[in-house]
C-alpha cells in the first residue's frame, strides 16, 4: 500500500495539512489512532489569522452557514486585560467560536473531497526512511501493515511518536504548580448581569463575561456562549492537588470560591457535559522540524499554553506553509532549499507564540509584584500603539517572512484586497481557494512574462489600487511591481524554473488552464 504523503494524526493540522495536499493533486494517507470524530473539549473557536485563512479557502462558509466574510472582533484579552480593538484603525484579530470538533468534522470533509484517505484506528509504530522514500509501519484494528510513501509527516500532538522517533529534541519547560479547572455549567438568571451578559455576584460585584478576572488568589472566566452550555473556569497556583480522582462540579465551585471569595452556585449545564481538570503545563518547541523525509507540524513541532487561543492559529498555518511546498517537491518543481524554508519561516513565528503565552501567563499569576506590574500594564494600554502591536502579535499580522526583497510587502500575508474583475468588484477570498500561486493585476507585459511559470502560477487580469503581485498559495506576498527585484527573479526563487506550458505537465494535475480571468 502506498501514498505520495502519510500523515500521522488526524486532528486538525493533520487535516488541514491533507486538504491542503489535495487542492494540489497530492493524495495524503492521515492515519488517526480515535476509532472515530470524537467531540473533545479542547478549542472552543478560532483565534487570528487563521480566520481569513479559512475565508480564503472556502471553509469559513462552511462553517458560519453564511457568504458573509469574517469581521474583525470589537474586542478581546490579553493576560485578563481587556483590549478595545474596535477603537484601532486596522484591527487584524478576527474571532469565530465554533468547537474543535466542528473544525476538524469540515476539515475531515473537505479532505476527503479532495482525495485524502482518513483511516481511523490507525497508528504509526515505526518507520524507516531511504533517500527517496519513507516506509511507514502501521498498527490497525485487523493487524500490522507497512505503507510505502515519499514523505511522513508527523502531527501526532505533544507526545508525537514520530518525533520520538526521530530522536528530535523536544526543549523546554514543565510547571506543576497551576490547576486549570473546567466546566459546562449553568447559572441562576438572578446572578446575570443583563448588561453585560457576565456575573453579578453578591460580595465581589460584577464579573464580565469573556475574560480573565484576576484575583490575588487565582484567575476566574465566565464563557456564556449564546448557541452552546455555558463554561465556568478556574486557575489557581496550588502543586498539592491529587490529579488522581475525577473532578466534579463540586470542586470547581469549591476552587471558584476560593479565586472569588464568594460562593457561586453552579449548576449542571441542560444537556451533556464536560469536566476537565489539568494539573501543570507545558512550553516546548522542537529542535528543528525536519529530518529528511520526515517533518513534524503543529504540537509535534510546539506545545505551549492555551491562554488566547493560538494553538490553532499558529498549527493550521503550519500546515497551509508545508503543503505547497510539499507538493512542489512531489511535482518536481521545487527550487532548491524550499521544503527547509518550512522550519525557517515557521519556527521563528512558534517563537513568538511562546513569548505572548507566556507573558500572558505572568500577568495572570498571583502576587504583590504580578499586581503592580498589571498596573504599569494597564498604563501602557492606554496608548492606542500599544494595543495595535499586541493585536498584531496575537493575530500573527506581525509576522513578515525574509523572502529576501526589502519591500515592506514582500512577506507579509495579503491584505483583503479591493479588486475589479471583468464582471464587477471581486474579493480576494474567490480568488485563493484553489491554493495556487496567484499574480494579480497582470498587465500584457508581466503576463507574458510570467507565462513561462503558468502551469503553476495563475495569472490573474484584475484592477486595483494595490500594484500587482505575486502570492504564494500560503497568502503570503512573494513579489510586488514595487519590488526592486524583477518578476522572474521571485517566479523561479518561489516555483522553480520556467517551462513552456503544456495541458498534460505534471505540475498540473488538474488541469487547470494556465490563465484565467475570474468569473
Amino acid at each position: 500500500m502506498s501514498a505520495h504523503v502519510v500523515i500521522a494524526g488526524g486532528g486538525p493540522n493533520g487535516l488541514m495539512l491533507a486538504a491542503e495536499l489535495g487542492l494540489a493533486g497530492v493524495r495524503a494517507a492521515v492515519l488517526e489512532r480515535e476509532p472515530e470524530l470524537v467531540p473533545r473539549n479542547r478549542a472552543n473557536g478560532l483565534v487570528g489569522q487563521v480566520v481569513r485563512l479559512f475565508d480564503r479557502r472556502g471553509l469559513h462558509r462552511r462553517l458560519t452557514g453564511t457568504a458573509e466574510p469574517p469581521r474583525p472582533a470589537p474586542t478581546f484579552v490579553f493576560g485578563g486585560f481587556p483590549l478595545p480593538l474596535a477603537e484601532l484603525e486596522d484591527n487584524p484579530l478576527h474571532v469565530l467560536g465554533v468547537p474543535q470538533h466542528r473544525v476538524e468534522q469540515v476539515l475531515e470533509e473537505r479532505a476527503v473531497e479532495l482525495g485524502a484517505e482518513i483511516r481511523r484506528g490507525h497508528e504509526l509504530t515505526g518507520f524507516t526512511q531511504t533517500d527517496d522514500a519513507v516506509i511507514a509501519q502501521v498498527s490497525s484494528p485487523t493487524g500490522d501493515y507497512q505503507l510505502d510513501t515519499r514523505f511522513l509527516v508527523g502531527a501526532d500532538g505533544g507526545r508525537s511518536t514520530t518525533r520520538k522517533l526521530l530522536g528530535i529534541g523536544f526543549p523546554g519547560v514543565s510547571r506543576t504548580d497551576v490547576v486549570s479547572r473546567l466546566a459546562h455549567v449553568s447559572v441562576p438568571r438572578e446572578l446575570l448581569d443583563e448588561r453585560t451578559g457576565g456575573l453579578d455576584l453578591p460580595g465581589t460585584g460584577r464579573i464580565p463575561p469573556f475574560v480573565h478576572h484576576r484575583t490575588e488568589r487565582g484567575v476566574f472566566a465566565f464563557v456564556p456562549f449564546p448557541d452552546r452550555p455555558w463554561i465556568v473556569s478556574t486557575m489557581e497556583w496550588d502543586p498539592s492537588v491529587d490529579d488522581r480522582s475525577p473532578m466534579t462540579l463540586e470542586e470547581l465551585r469549591a476552587s471558584a470560591h476560593r479565586v472569588l471569595g464568594t460562593d457561586v452556585p453552579l449548576q449542571p449545564p441542560a444537556g451533556d457535559g464536560h469536566l476537565r481538570r489539568l494539573v501543570g503545563g507545558n512550553t516546548r518547541l522542537a529542535e528543528r522540524y525536519r529530518d529528511g523525509r520526515v517533518l513534524l507540524l503543529g504540537d509535534s513541532a510546539h506545545v505551549h499554553s492555551a491562554i488566547g487561543g493560538p494553538g490553532l492559529n499558529l498549527g493550521l498555518q503550519d500546515a497551509v506553509n508545508l503543503g505547497w511546498k510539499l507538493a512542489a517537491e512531489l511535482h518536481g518543481w521545487a527550487p532548491p532549499g524550499l521544503l527547509d524554508s518550512y522550519e525557517s519561516e515557521r519556527r521563528p513565528v512558534a517563537e513568538r507564540v511562546v513569548m505572548h503565552t507566556q507573558a500572558q501567563s505572568a500577568l495572570l499569576s498571583p502576587g504583590p509584584e504580578t499586581t503592580a506590574l498589571r498596573e504599569l500594564f494597564g498604563e501602557l494600554l492606554q496608548n492606542p500603539h500599544n494595543v495595535q502591536h499586541i493585536a498584531n502579535t496575537m493575530s500573527g499580522a506581525d509576522i513578515r517572512y525574509d523572502l529576501g526583497d526589502p519591500h515592506p510587502l514582500v512577506g507579509r500575508w495579503a491584505p483583503d484586497l479591493h479588486l475589479e474583475g471583468p464582471t464587477g468588484p471581486v474579493r480576494l477570498a474567490d480568488l485563493t481557494t484553489t491554493g495556487r500561486p496567484l499574480l494579480l493585476g497582470a498587465t500584457d507585459a508581466l503576463a507574458e512574462a510570467a507565462s513561462g511559470w503558468s502551469d503553476r502560477v495563475d495569472i490573474i487580469r484584475t484592477r486595483s489600487e494595490a500594484p500587482a503581485m505575486l502570492l504564494r498559495p500560503d497568502g503570503h506576498i512573494a513579489w510586488t511591481a514595487d519590488s526592486p527585484n524583477p518578476l522572474h527573479e521571485a517566479l523561479t526563487t518561489w516555483f522553480g524554473p520556467h517551462r513552456h506550458p503544456h495541458p498534460t505537465t505534471t505540475s498540473n494535475p488538474r488541469n487547470r488552464p494556465p490563465q484565467r480571468n475570474f468569473h
